[in-house]
Parts: C-alpha cells; structure tokens; sequence
C-alpha cells in the first residue's frame, strides 16, 4: 500500500508557510502574465521622477515604438500583495478618460508577484521643472490657458465625484504641444452623499486649505480648488505662494496674506477641532492686491474667489465662468 494522501487544506497550509519564509516568490510561467503583458516588452530609456507611490521611468513600447511613462508600483515592506493606495489609484485611473488627465494604458508584470508597472501616457515634462528651467514668468495668456486646462480636467474629476487632494505644480504635466495633463492619483479619493470623515493630512503643505490645517474630516471638492488658487499664484510669481514650514507657518502665511478668519466669513470655523490650538494673529486686511499689483482685475478677482476661506463660496469649476476665465 501506498503513503496516505495529505489532506488538500493541509498542503495549503505548508505553501503558505513556505511562502511566508521565503518571501516573494518567482510565479509560474503557464501563470505568471494572465491577460497583463511582460514589462519585458518595454525598453527603459531612463529614470523621469518619483510619484507619491513609485519611480517613474520613459520607456519605449517594443510592440508599437510609442514612447510611454513606465510606473514602477512601490511594494516596500508589502506582505499581502498590492498597497491599497495604488489599487485605489489604479482603480480610479482605469475609469478616469480626459484629454487634461493622465492616461493609465494598461498595467503590466515583471517576474515576481513584487513587479507590477502602470504604462502611462508620457509628457515630457511637469510645471515644477519647467518653473524652474524658465528664464522668465509666464504671461498672464499663457497663465490662463494652463489653468484653464487644469479646472477643465477637475471639472471632469468633480462630475464624477473624485477629489484628487494632492494638485501641485509637480503633479501638472505638460506635453511638448503645451497639453496639460492632472498626474499621480495616490491620495485621490471617490466621494459621496453624506461626506465621510477623511484623514486631514493631506495635499502637499504649500497647497494645503485652511479647513484641512484646522483639522475638518468632511473634504470637499474645496480643497482641490483651494489648490488651483497656490497653482495660479505660482504661475504668476514663479515661486510658491504660501511655502510654509510647518502647519502653523502655514496658517499664519494665508493669515497674513488674507486676514484672520472668523464666524462673519466662516461659519462654523470657530467649531473646527483644532482652532484652539493655534494662537492667530489679528489681521484685518486682505493682501492679495499688494501681492500682485500688476495683476488685471479679473485675474485677482479669480484669485479672490479660490482663496474664499469658507469651503462653502470658494469658487467651483462650473462657476469659473463668471470670472471671465479664457485661453487667449
């Protein structure tokens, strides 16, 4: 007679375990690609950044020569496969089809179950490199068919209930035709009716609404637009706007440059959970006019309504309109 059979559980239970020691393991040929293509038919032509979850390389497409961005997923220290935060990315950029978003094109896989890439749409270059290497500011025309593009883009977003909660001049791409393209979907979240409470730490300081740095849990679309108001400021200077240190340089930064908030602008702002733990200073007066005195009257009015402290009468795309927003 032969040896007993081991139990099917049991022999799961010995794979596991074997897995669990040896970490990540090399998947079988018959199983390894299913319906995802080998990063294997991409060429690295070399290393363009590092999104919020992984390194981005230009690669070529061996099967069609197109030039694509090939997004390496970040799998540190990850047990249980994919980190929510790209599958919540991945699962939004699949859906999300607009010529002023990102294209994900496929997903693709290496040799271990640790490899997954993002193909993406490439675009050779995003504002904040292209700030930097510029001599020059750009003209207002040229300012306002950036930010255009941008609120065209988040119009889409919004429409389809997505805060990204991360819009800065590192995360605007721009094509070698001047397409603007809202890049690195890590943070953005899909919304609802009632709002659900959500982390306040997010969007990069420098960008960061004033409901978020005195600790609001409800996020609305206010906060992508308060972002596009630090954006067009720093188009305008060609330099960051509001470049804080910490959360309470950050607050006393929009303070000085907007005056001290209260119940007559904000209603409900002395209720905010951390408004008690910050001393703010008394100011009266809004400073934006003095911040750019050069500015045309349409393009502070614009400022005006992105900056409005209340979520509730900051500026939405649909009303972006009334402001007389144009590409020249």
């Amino acid at each position: 007679m032969g040896e007993p059979e081991t139990p099917d559980s049991e022999l799961q239970q010995i794979r596991l375990k074997r897995i669990k020691q040896e970490g990540f393991f090399p998947v079988p040929s018959d199983d390894r690609l299913g319906r995802c293509r080998s990063v294997k038919e991409f060429e690295k032509l070399n290393r363009i950044g590092e999104g919020t979850y992984g390194i981005v390389y230009r690669a070529r497409d061996t099967s069609t020569n197109d030039i694509v961005a090939l997004k390496k997923v970040r799998m540190d220290k990850e047990k249980d496969g994919i980190p929510i935060s790209s599958l919540r990315e991945i699962t939004l950029l699949l859906k999300l089809r607009h010529p002023n978003i990102v294209e994900l094109k496929e997903v693709v896989v290496g040799n271990h179950l640790e490899s997954i890439f993002l193909v993406m749409g490439y675009c050779e270059q995003d504002l904040a490199s292209l700030l930097e290497n510029m001599q020059t500011p750009f003209s207002e025309a040229q300012v306002k068919c950036i930010i255009l593009q941008l609120l065209r883009g988040l119009q889409y977003l919004h429409e389809n209930f997505i805060v990204h909660r991360d819009l800065k001049v590192s995360n605007l791409l721009m094509t070698d035709k001047g397409c603007v393209k809202i890049a690195d979907f890590g943070l953005a979240r899909a919304y609802g009716v009632p709002l659900k409470p959500m982390t306040p730490k997010v969007v990069t300081l420098w960008y960061r609404a004033p409901e978020l740095l005195f600790g609001t849990t409800t996020q609305t679309t206010a906060i992508d637009m308060w972002a596009v108001g630090c954006i067009l400021a720093e188009l305008l200077a060609h330099k960051p706007l509001l470049p804080g240190s910490s959360e309470i340089q950050q607050i006393d930064l929009i303070v000085q440059l907007l005056g001290t908030p209260n119940e007559n602008i904000w209603p409900g702002f002395s209720k905010l959970p951390l408004v008690g733990q910050y001393t703010v200073r008394k100011q009266p007066y809004n400073n934006l006019k003095h911040k750019f005195p050069w500015l045309s009257e349409a393009g502070l009015r614009l400022l005006n309504f992105l900056f409005m402290y209340d979520p509730k009468k900051r500026l939405e795309w649909k009303h972006v309109g009334g402001v007389h927003l144009r590409c020249a």
